[in-house]
């Protein structure tokens, strides 16, 4: 790799950087191009050269949070010992992101205000969806769900479920809470979803998944 492609990727980057930053405190209609390029550090020119316009870069930054959301996944999903436990774990991992990662609470407020833009942006709502959907199905199976549970109404009511949790804690707190409104949800859950007797097991993968790191 030469002097000047190092340069230009590093460029790319501090552009999605500081535009993050701006796209979640600002929110896509709120940010314009000169905040982008103040807390990027870079000239207009450099942000043209990469992104022809601001829905570009907005896109740039939520394809960059679906790659990190989705690495995160893939390691959870090889790591955990059963479908139940990997979606406490897949919740609580994303509710950490969401307070610690820029790149990760930006594309999810701009995946939020897909009105603002032209192309679709639900892929990232479907692979969750999707996710979570096979899991249930997995976790009935098992016997670690009640006999009987409708899958994918299950993952259709989850993912709603924690966007809006995550969009009230924002309000809120600035998701300061998120991890414990998260848990708390599933506090909910839980008892409607576990078989009879299986509550203090459910329990334990609860206290493992969200407790403090």
């Amino acid at each position: 790799m030469t002097a000047q492609q190092e340069r230009a990727i590093l460029t790319r980057e501090k552009v999605i950087a500081g535009a993050a930053e701006v796209f979640y405190r600002q929110g896509f209609g709120g940010a314009t191009l000169s905040d982008i390029t103040a807390a990027a550090g870079v000239t207009k020119g450099a942000l043209y050269f990469h992104f022809p316009s601001k829905d570009d870069v907005a896109l740039a930054i939520i394809e960059a949070e679906h790659r990190i959301a989705t690495a995160a996944a893939a390691r959870i999903l090889e790591s955990t010992a059963g479908p139940l436990e990997s979606m406490l774990r897949l919740c609580a991992d994303l509710a950490e992101r969401l307070t610690t990662d820029p790149i990760v609470r930006a594309g999810i407020r701009l995946t939020t205000e897909t009105s603002s833009f032209d192309r679709s942006l639900t892929r990232p709502y479907e692979d969750w969806l999707a996710t979570f959907e096979a899991l249930a199905r997995a976790a009935t199976a098992t016997g670690e769900l009640r006999a009987g549970t409708d899958a994918a109404k299950l993952a259709h009511f989850i993912i709603p479920a924690f966007t809006g949790v995550q969009v009230v804690s924002d309000v809120f707190t600035e998701r300061a809470d998120l991890r414990q409104r998260v848990r708390e949800m599933w506090e909910i859950l839980l008892p409607a979803l576990v078989p009879p007797g299986d509550e203090s097991s459910s329990q334990r993968m609860l206290e493992a998944a969200f407790s403090p790191r």
